[in-house]
């Protein structure tokens, strides 16, 4: 349930209500009563590609051509 918080006491408690936002409670900065905006955490940044990362954990079968029957089912025939 989120946490519905009026602009004037947001700027007096700003930091908490930061805190409260990373954590993943979802406030709702309101004017006049009405929702006005979403403060939220920021995306974490999804992991960087590491080329190599695998070697020599994917084996060498990894590689061979694919079964008709399940080339087939990838190419959607």
């Amino acid at each position: 349930m989120p946490i519905i918080v009026n602009v004037h006491e947001a700027k007096t408690h700003l930091s908490r209500l930061i805190d409260q936002a990373h954590a993943g409670q979802e406030i709702i900065l309101a004017k006049a009563g009405k929702p006005y905006a979403r403060l939220m955490p920021l995306a974490r940044e999804p992991a960087r590609r590491q080329p190599g990362r695998l070697a020599g954990k994917v084996g060498d079968e990894f590689f061979d051509p694919l079964p008709p029957g399940e080339l087939d089912a990838w190419e959607g025939r």
